[in-house]
């Protein structure tokens, strides 16, 4: 375990505020591990609420196994992330990101961007059903993450994104090998993943995998379901 991964595991956390924007409850907190105190974000399993189309109390797990997913395939596009308890219970408490307040969000994600892409073919994996533009997390040393994972890798295809630039584009031969070594490690060994979603749940992620190197290129929009989230910020 990392140093930062060991802070957010391990550490007191103090919470000082709330998003109130949010649906479910987002608790901004202080963690305070080895005398120093980082923000963290913490998003306590009691304070969801129940959607029809998700397992109650599972969207932390799913926060969660979006980090992992992220990591195993080196998307590198999730901020450090756990699963701990906490002052109202178990919860996914996450390294809070201070974003580039110099970047354009409504312009930045219309942009092709290559971190953009990247975060598009990671949302295509988790199948992601709710990638908004706030969900973007630009900072001032260049690097993007996002954030808000709770409602991804149903089994039924459920991609909703604003992110749709590269729909029906060919798939870089850096990002099919991605793919390749993301779906052999899953592959060989899906035990962690298989105890944050269901059984179904990791079949559709591993078939989803299959899909976009059988085809090789981005999913476009679903004429079944609504491409984008609302509302999109």
């Amino acid at each position: 375990m990392n140093e930062l991964l060991e802070h957010l595991e391990y550490g007191e956390l103090q919470v000082t505020g709330r998003l109130v924007d949010a649906s479910n409850a987002t608790l901004y907190a202080r963690c305070t591990y080895a005398e120093k105190s980082i923000p963290v974000i913490y998003k306590p399993v009691a304070g969801e609420r129940p959607l029809w189309d998700f397992p109650d109390g599972n969207l932390a797990q799913r926060e969660y196994a979006a980090y992992r997913i992220s990591e195993i395939g080196k998307f590198s596009v999730v901020p450090p992330t756990v699963l701990r308890d906490g002052p109202f219970g178990v919860g996914m408490v996450q390294q809070w990101i201070d974003i580039d307040e110099e970047v354009d969000l409504a312009e930045f994600y219309r942009t092709d961007d290559p971190r953009l892409r990247k975060m598009a073919l990671f949302d295509a994996v988790i199948n992601n059903t709710d990638r908004k533009i706030g969900h973007l997390l630009p900072t001032v040393d260049g690097v993007l993450r996002g954030c808000d994972h709770g409602v991804t890798f149903h089994e039924e295809d459920k991609l909703r994104t604003v992110l749709w630039q590269w729909a029906d584009k060919p798939l870089a031969e850096e990002e099919k090998a991605i793919l390749q070594d993301l779906l052999q490690v899953l592959q060989k060994d899906p035990s962690e993943i298989l105890e944050l979603i269901t059984d179904d749940e990791f079949d559709a992620l591993v078939m989803r995998i299959q899909r976009l190197l059988e085809q090789e290129r981005f999913p476009s929009p679903s004429e079944d379901w609504p491409a984008v989230p609302w509302p999109p910020f």
